[in-house]
């Protein structure tokens, strides 16, 4: 089967080769015929498995309707010759094509397009270089703003400020989660206003910053609801138990399903909390109890063994 695919990748590589041939009686290359021939090879090869070979053929195709000047076509074949080096584990390489793919969608007047190729380039780059990844998730954020497509724009700065809080980057997450609930307020998604606020403070006291923290819960009273809601009781709660440094409480409010269960990034943040200077858990009462009578009993034990050191005698 793949043998056969290749067979007829290399088939419509030469009639391709045929298309952009000039003579005589044939003066200006027929590139519009040689790009179908090409992105029919790419396809065979893409199949037969043979990721290289589907490659070269892409950018033959994307070189042929550039100089035809259709760069929508031209971008997405360069867009798929970049996924072909992401299957060839060449990430980086990958990532570039598919970002000039990107600038052509825009030239062409396409922004959603570009903007879902860039996404694209986050996904491939993401476990590699997570700066890179961000980088291009607020690229696409702000193309998708640009164009008022909002629920679009924070969903991508929302991946942009996971990976920040992931890379401990917690001067850029914080400034980016205000950028994720200012959009959530403009669309009105005001329970989800409430959660970016728990990231915020979360990612405040990490920054040992109590008043940014205070300041931010402060500011979301405007927020409609937000004062009657469990949100509002649980941060107002732990501001509390942070700045009267009760590991406790603190704990206590970390460890409630409303922060447990909220993305994993921001649940790892709230379990990882200390109070300043690393406060430890209070003890319990009979903690406190038991270690109080601890000694007394050696104390005792020392007694008996002091009556008997000298002997029966």
């Amino acid at each position: 089967m793949a043998a056969q695919k290749i067979n007829e990748g290399l088939e419509h590589i030469a009639k391709a080769e045929k298309y952009l041939k000039t003579g005589l009686l044939k003066w200006k290359p027929d590139y519009d015929s040689a790009a179908t021939e090409y992105s029919k090879a790419a396809v065979d090869f893409k199949n037969a498995k043979q990721f290289d070979q589907a490659k070269e053929a892409y950018l033959k195709e994307a070189f042929s309707h550039e100089n035809n000047k259709a760069l929508f076509h031209a971008a997405k074949a360069y867009e798929q010759a970049g996924m072909m080096l992401k299957e060839m584990q060449k990430h980086y390489e990958a990532v570039q094509l598919i970002e000039k793919a990107s600038m052509m969608y825009l030239e062409n007047g396409t922004p959603d397009t570009a903007a879902i190729a860039l996404d694209r380039a986050g996904k491939v780059i993401e476990n590699i270089n997570p700066s890179k990844a961000i980088q291009l998730y607020q690229q696409t954020a702000s193309v998708f703003e640009n164009e008022e497509r909002l629920r679009q724009s924070v969903e991508m700065y929302g991946k942009a400020s996971r990976l920040l809080v992931r890379g401990r980057r917690l001067d850029e997450a914080a400034a980016s989660l205000q950028k994720e609930k200012s959009i959530y307020k403009d669309i009105e998604n005001y329970p989800t206003c409430y959660k970016k606020t728990i990231a915020q403070v979360l990612v405040h006291l990490h920054r040992n910053d109590y008043v940014a923290a205070e300041k931010c819960v402060r500011e979301s009273y405007s927020i409609p609801g937000f004062r009657e809601s469990e949100d509002c009781a649980a941060l107002e709660q732990l501001l509390e138990g942070y700045d009267q440094q009760d590991q406790d409480q603190v704990s206590d409010v970390c460890n409630s399903p409303l922060f447990k269960y909220m993305d994993n990034d921001y649940a790892k943040l709230g379990l990882s909390l200390s109070v300043p200077g690393g406060g430890m858990k209070k003890k319990s009462p009979i903690t406190s109890q038991g270690n109080a009578e601890g000694p007394a009993v050696k104390s005792h034990e020392n007694e008996e063994d002091d009556e008997y050191a000298g002997g029966l005698c």
